[in-house]
């Protein structure tokens, strides 16, 4: 069962939802300095901003920054790259469980979870796939921060030390709009910390990245080659 919370300023099509017990599909601080794009700096005055969560682990370290500069942070699970389904459930529900911890609302969009539009995508464009993988899942992050009147979007993939941070920056620059702008901080500056909580929480800690292409790589050695 879910519970949904009413947000005045966010558009009905986007459920909040906090996490409880089970879910349908369901198998189970530190303040640093943050960048804004644009010309004027972080403004003191509490911002709204739309995050971005690949996963549980990713995005401990990355809202204890943003809650620790007094921000109000709603969370976006949107990730049809993650592959199999038992895995994006497993993902999904490691980052509902840290958003429960950590006191904050979170936009879960299952019924957007289609990778065949996802495979169409990287069709032939396999070497670049991260890329592409990024854009469509920013793009959508920064249509609903946008029609939710956010300030700004951002993104844990920002966390990793295993993605391409200026193509994120990037195409969050190419995305943003006047009212609505990205936020770029490099928050691997938590990466030690966000695995030891992980651990402690007992949040599931995936084994590859998320798309089929990143699981076979990660586990290639098992055919013997």
């Amino acid at each position: 069962m879910r519970l949904a919370f009413a947000f005045s300023s966010l558009s009905s099509s986007f459920p909040l939802f906090a996490r409880q017990t089970r879910y349908p599909l369901q198998t189970r601080s530190n303040t640093l300095k943050l960048s804004f794009t644009g010309k004027a700096g972080p403004s003191k005055k509490m911002k709204r901003i739309l995050l971005h969560i690949c996963c549980g682990p990713c995005s401990i370290t990355t809202l204890k920054t943003l809650l620790g500069q007094g921000h109000e942070i709603t969370g976006l699970f949107y990730n049809p790259n993650i592959h199999p389904l038992t895995e994006y459930v497993k993902r999904r529900d490691g980052c509902l469980a840290v958003a429960e911890k950590l006191g904050i609302k979170v936009i879960v969009k299952d019924n957007e979870y289609n990778p065949q539009d996802w495979f169409r995508d990287i069709a032939y464009r396999e070497n670049n796939r991260c890329f592409h993988c990024y854009a469509r899942r920013l793009e959508r992050t920064s249509q609903i921060a946008k029609k939710g009147g956010f300030d700004f979007f951002s993104t844990t993939l920002l966390y990793s030390k295993y993605q391409k941070h200026d193509d994120i920056a990037s195409l969050g620059r190419d995305l943003e709009s006047e009212k609505t702008k990205f936020l770029y901080h490099d928050f691997r500056e938590g990466w030690q910390e966000g695995i030891k909580i992980s651990k402690e929480w007992e949040i599931y800690r995936q084994q590859y990245c998320g798309c089929l292409y990143s699981e076979n790589e990660r586990y290639q050695k098992e055919l013997g080659k």
